[in-house]
């Protein structure tokens, strides 16, 4: 049995994130665990002064509180909490390593609600070798569906697996989006360039996935939804009134690509972003 692990702080961010968490561990059947890093824990308080004392005693006051109010949003599920003596990022990558998924907000205490994405969650996503899923906004409940993006020429098994366990525990459908855009002509005419082969090749890729994804899905609906236009645009009009957004990296040098940056800052609903340690070529 695995579990999930998400990081609260005390925002309206940390809170938002432990409910989605809660609810995800629910769905699963599986405990949940809280995480707050704090270096105070390393520290000794003076006998003469308990300011670190006192810190300390808030930080698992906070932790403590927060288990009891997830607890009582899904009664069901086992809920355990952990204060972690290290610096925030290295501490949820140690975290939620063995964990189906860490679950993070979108910003913590000296952010601003509502406005892009932190640092903290952005760094994690870039460094983490395990699903990272970002609540940014206390968006609706979805319309019962999930949306995996894919694009290159590389089958994204670790996204599609967890984006088809997402469906299938939610019971809801599957929409497979590759976007597609016009060959570039380089040879300095200005010329309008046939899209037919970009639109076939796209369309010839997103079967081929979409085929396995049916073919490994038990009963899951899978759509295909190959529209013109960037990839960033395409996935973000998609997620639109969706459960979860799903997209796999390859993260080169531990940094994120321009399209995870975009979905991660903008998305109107959670993103699970998914290192894909094994691919294969399509075709």
């Amino acid at each position: 049995m695995t579990h999930v692990v998400v990081a609260v702080d005390g925002s309206p961010g940390g809170a938002r994130a432990a409910d989605w968490a809660v609810d995800e561990a629910d769905r699963r059947g599986v405990p949940l665990r809280l995480v707050c890093a704090s270096l105070w824990e390393r520290c000794d308080p003076e006998p003469a002064d308990d300011v670190v004392g006192r810190l300390r005693a808030s930080v698992h006051s906070l932790l403590a509180a927060e288990a009891a109010r997830v607890s009582l949003r899904r009664p069901g599920v086992p809920v355990s909490t952990e204060l972690l003596a290290q610096e925030t990022v290295p501490a949820l990558l140690d975290a939620g390593r063995g964990a189906a998924m860490l679950v993070l907000g979108s910003r913590g205490h000296g952010g601003f609600e509502g406005l892009l994405l932190g640092s903290v969650s952005l760094r994690v996503a870039a460094r983490a070798d395990f699903p990272v899923v970002v609540v940014r906004t206390a968006a609706p409940r979805g319309d019962g569906r999930i949306v995996l993006g894919i694009g290159g020429r590389r089958y994204p098994r670790s996204a599609a697996e967890f984006a088809l366990a997402e469906a299938a525990c939610r019971k809801a459908a599957l929409d497979v989006l590759h976007s597609w855009q016009p060959d570039v002509d380089f040879s300095g005419l200005s010329a309008l360039l046939d899209p037919s082969p970009a639109r076939r090749r796209a369309e010839t890729l997103l079967t081929t996935v979409a085929d396995q994804l049916e073919h490994d899905g038990a009963g899951v609906p899978v759509r295909r939804l190959c529209p013109p236009g960037g990839a960033a645009a395409a996935l973000l009009d998609a997620a639109a009134g969706a459960d979860l957004l799903v997209v796999g990296s390859r993260r080169p040098f531990g940094q994120l690509g321009p399209v995870d940056h975009a979905v991660l800052h903008h998305a109107p609903c959670p993103v699970a972003v998914v290192p894909d340690r094994t691919t294969r070529p399509i075709g």
